[in-house]
């Protein structure tokens, strides 16, 4: 099986149609009729196979995969050691549901995560479906613990799109437009954005701190909830020391410190989780995405003390933890390690951060290049502002798709282009990648 898939994905990008191609074309009609309209497709093209950072759509075409499913496919698509460990748990058996009859499986991911996350300290977890449930659970955990309601978020912030995670994120359309109520007792404070504010991470610790002080009530804030690096709300990349000096306030004040690590984690930033940056070491860490390789699974990791204060029974689901999941995640995370993904993350932020920052001398759109590790963008704006350029932003993604690259777009304005390829992709993938997306920009300019 392995064999056939790597000769029949080559391992360039090669466009043998017009993208979309007709079978693209033909499925997505069919897509029309029987998928709900609320569910958008960025780049209709229906992918058969894939290799690698290379996609092959039900066209033939070859499609350079620079999104990685949004941080999810960190090791690649069809790596031998995953798909052998999800074979062969499949062949044994597909699920019991943890909480009736438990397997090996399952305790082996915690003891990973117990050993992967900041800190010495004792640590338990909880193995679920999705991004979102990590973010619940971990908020349900820090009420219960604390006693306490009130949960700090920041703006340009993205936690889920379940009610309460859509009160956590900050942007409108399209997550949260018209879907209310939602869950009560959220507050939102100013987040570092070194472009934007201008701020040292002091400084614009100092700030949010001083709103939640006096707004919400240091005594009534169970939990600060926080992405270390921002997601869809653009990438961005928090001023030095604003992270430490949070936690230092948090730990002072008995709040519990959750690091929101669903895009961040995994090697993606260059470490195994984007506080190591700082030595920052939360009270609680979610996970999914980049954890198990393209199978579903997360997972809320915390001080035991903190884990272990919720009742029998207060935690779980009945897909959580996966027999196939929790095997997916233990070859995911052993390729990790094999193959230092963490030290190729940073070999690949390097060249793309010196390539867009050389691009940035020649175009006036690109405002900003920012990111770590291989989790990287560029902020577009109007030439001689600041203004967001959410229309450029488009017609880079635009350019890319129809010369078969994935290029994302996010930001709370729309107007950020972000990288987050595969951490296998080859120096010469990623050149041309990067040739495309250089083109892209002064097409766009």
């Amino acid at each position: 099986m392995v064999s056939s898939i790597e000769s029949s994905v080559g391992t360039a990008r090669k466009i043998i149609t017009e993208l979309p191609g007709p079978k693209s074309r033909a499925l997505h009609e069919r897509r029309k009729a029987v998928v709900s309209a609320g569910l958008t497709n960025g780049f209709p093209i229906y992918i058969e196979r894939a290799n690698g950072a290379i996609l092959q759509d039900v066209d033939g075409n070859q499609i350079l995969d620079l999104g990685s499913g949004i941080a999810v496919t960190s090791i690649g698509h069809a790596v031998p050691e995953l798909i052998d460990a999800v074979s062969a748990q499949v062949a044994a058996f597909t699920h019991t549901c943890f909480m009736v009859t438990p397997y090996e499986s399952y305790v082996e991911v915690c003891e990973e995560l117990a050993a992967l996350t900041p800190g010495t300290h004792a640590k338990t977890s909880a193995l679920l479906n999705s991004g979102s449930e990590a973010v619940e659970n971990a908020v349900k955990v820090a009420r219960l613990a604390t006693g306490r309601q009130a949960i700090v978020v920041f703006e340009h912030a993205y936690h889920g799109r379940t009610n309460l995670t859509m009160a956590l994120t900050a942007k409108n359309m399209p997550y949260k437009d018209r879907f209310g109520p939602f869950a009560p007792e959220i507050y939102r404070v100013p987040m570092s954005y070194p472009y934007r504010d201008g701020m040292s991470g002091a400084e614009a610790a100092a700030r949010a701190i001083k709103i939640i002080e006096t707004q919400v009530g240091a005594k009534n804030v169970a939990a600060l909830l926080i992405e270390p690096i921002q997601g869809e709300g653009g990438f961005v990349v928090p001023a030095e020391g604003f992270l430490p000096a949070l936690s230092e306030w948090t730990t002072q004040n008995g709040v519990v410190f959750i690091a929101d690590e669903i895009q961040s984690g995994f090697c993606r930033t260059g470490d195994w989780f984007a506080v190591d940056y700082e030595g920052v070491v939360p009270d609680m860490v979610t996970t999914a995405k980049g954890l198990a390789g393209g199978m579903p699974l997360a997972a809320v990791t915390g001080r035991a003390e903190l884990m272990n204060a919720v009742h029998e029974g207060g935690l779980g689901g009945t897909y959580g933890g996966n027999p196939v999941a929790a095997a997916a995640a233990l070859a995911t995370i052993k390729t990790m390690r094999d193959r230092n993904l963490a030290g190729r993350a940073r070999e690949i932020g390097e060249i793309v951060l010196g390539n867009l920052r050389s691009l940035q001398l020649d175009v006036a759109i690109i405002g900003d290049v920012r990111g770590r590790g291989a989790m990287l963008a560029m902020e577009l704006v109007v030439p001689g502002t600041k203004d967001p350029n959410a229309a450029a932003a488009k017609a880079i993604v635009s350019y890319c798709n129809q010369h078969g690259v994935i290029a994302l777009a996010c930001g709370t304005d729309g107007n950020v282009i972000r990288l987050l390829p595969p951490l296998v992709i080859t120096d010469e993938q990623l050149a041309d990648g990067l040739d495309v997306l250089a083109a892209a920009v002064r097409s766009a300019s």
